[in-house]
């Protein structure tokens, strides 16, 4: 059942070096050299620890899109919906 491949089979993807630990990659890994680091690399993208750097949005500081309020605004704590009173 664990066969090896036949010697004149061409690898689809070349060897190259894991790039979490350096070893040898293996084809049902690409580019990882086995599934723990293929899931630390995972888990890495994740929680944040890869981040794509890009220019910050000023208009998102705490309001919605374009500097508007969130409609939900008014289910935060401490605020209330608006009602005939705030017209």
């Amino acid at each position: 059942m664990n066969e090896k491949p036949a010697s004149n089979v061409t690898r689809l993807r070349p060897t190259v070096p894991c790039p979490l630990c350096k070893s040898n990659s293996v084809q049902d890994f690409y580019p990882f050299c086995s599934v723990r680091c293929a899931n630390v690399d995972l888990n890495r993208w994740l929680t944040g620890a890869y981040v794509i750097p890009g220019a910050r949005d000023e208009t998102m500081d705490g309001k919605g899109e374009q500097g508007r309020e969130d409609e939900n605004d008014h289910a935060l704590p401490g605020k209330l919906p608006p009602g005939p009173a705030d017209s």
